[in-house]
């Protein structure tokens, strides 16, 4: 049992949420105000593991944003398929963090916790003010356009992504396919998001301080609203998984939603076992091509760059995520507030890692943009890895619908070129 307990980082997350509620329950009410002291040494797990993320979100971001652009090859891949890839992952998405916040919109709001935490310096990045479109997009332009080594510092997420796209697109326009300076970026990718890895498993110390926190303060309505919470999250990523991916399939491929599940199930559920759309690109690319006869020159780029930039479970969990922490804190979302709550969802899913809670990192920015204090990120660690796997799968299923999607836009583009470009064809897919 020690063991599994020790290898387990979602059992250590539970464990480490129930103790905190047994402890804080077990103290006198007024124990935060008689012993200060004992509650700063408590809140340092917190204080750890929100500074560690705070360190290095912005590079994740960075790095992976641009593994995802120069792993296409060329720039002429780029305007081709690549341009269609993007397109088609820009709109799933766009389609799940719609349905997130539109469903929680129109439920009713979540119980705010008794005593909010402070929300310090975690102001929103778009004033209340800022409610036309007109005032929006200024706000958004001056936040994008700035010093990318300012941006870096002060944790301009926004601006990070920005000059990311830029460099990654200079970067494929200037540098051979195979220059070493990919590689580098791929190496230092890889580094960061391991150094996010071992970041991550200081997470039941902050999970056990948020949650003594609030259960001394008197939220003791917070672990059942959690669970309603996980419950929503779950039944909109399965309908996202179940209808709204295999519908596009079936509209613009014709492939029946038999077939579909039958080749795509072993990659889900390579996917749903590991948490890592990482770990499946192998398997993927595999069925891809032996079992949906996708081309094996769009599977090559469709599907590594689905595993960095398409995370369709991600961003529909971010935006649902947004509406409930901001209820629980009591932060009144403006118009401005959920236009920042999706664009931010969208380019955080694009930006999560391909690993475990990657979408940690990212969360940041859909907080931020919002004006919720940082420590809500603790909360959501507790039902967080769960979710997690089944979100993992359906965007695994969403590379590889993509990957039957483009592959089929693309074959039809091919059709229809000169007769003397005709012998490309001979990659497609045979309906």
């Amino acid at each position: 049992m020690w063991n599994k307990l020790r290898s387990s980082l979602p059992l250590q997350l539970v464990v480490a949420a129930i103790l905190a509620w047994f402890v804080a329950n077990l103290l006198p009410n007024q124990f935060s105000v008689e012993h200060q002291n004992w509650m700063q040494f408590i809140a340092l797990g917190k204080t750890l593991y929100l500074g560690l993320l705070k360190m290095v979100v912005g590079i994740v971001v960075m790095l992976s944003l641009l593994q995802g652009i120069t792993s296409i090859g060329s720039t002429m891949r780029l305007k081709k398929t690549g341009r269609t890839t993007i397109l088609f992952y820009s709109f799933t998405s766009a389609i799940a963090i719609s349905l997130g916040l539109g469903v929680s919109l129109a439920l009713p709001d979540w119980q705010p916790l008794t005593t909010a935490v402070p929300l310090g310096d975690n102001v929103s990045l778009i004033s209340s003010e800022a409610t036309g479109g007109g005032a929006i997009a200024s706000k958004l332009l001056n936040m994008a356009l700035v010093n990318p080594f300012a941006a870096l510092a002060q944790g301009n997420l926004l601006a990070i992504v920005v000059f990311s796209f830029i460099l990654g697109i200079a970067l494929l326009s200037a540098l051979p396919a195979k220059h070493a300076l990919f590689d580098v970026i791929a190496g230092f990718n890889t580094a960061v998001n391991k150094a996010v890895s071992v970041i991550i498993r200081l997470a039941p110390l902050a999970v056990f301080s948020i949650v003594f926190e609030f259960t001394l303060a008197g939220s003791a309505g917070l672990f059942k609203q959690l669970l309603m919470f996980a419950m929503l999250v779950f039944a909109l990523t399965m309908f996202h998984g179940l209808v709204v991916l295999p519908s596009i399939a079936k509209v613009v491929t014709g492939i029946s939603y038999k077939r579909l599940f039958k080749a795509i199930s072993a990659p889900m559920a390579m996917a749903f076992a590991t948490s890592s759309s990482s770990a499946t690109l192998p398997l993927s690319m595999q069925v891809a091509e032996k079992e949906l006869g996708v081309s094996q020159s769009t599977s090559s780029m469709v599907l590594p760059l689905g595993a960095v930039m398409n995370m369709d479970g991600t961003a529909l969990f971010e935006g649902v995520a947004a509406i409930f922490l901001a209820q629980l804190f009591g932060v009144d979302l403006t118009t401005s507030g959920l236009v920042m709550i999706f664009i931010m969802a969208m380019v955080s899913s694009v930006g999560a890692p391909g690993m475990p809670s990657g979408s940690m990192s990212g969360m940041q920015m859909v907080l931020l943009a919002a004006g919720i204090p940082l420590e809500a990120i603790a909360i959501l660690l507790i039902i967080e890895r769960p979710l997690d796997t089944f979100r993992t799968a359906v965007n695994v299923e969403g590379d590889l619908i993509a990957s039957l999607v483009v592959d089929k836009w693309t074959c039809d583009e091919m059709k229809g070129e000169a007769a003397s470009r005709r012998y490309a064809a001979q990659e497609c897919r045979v309906n």
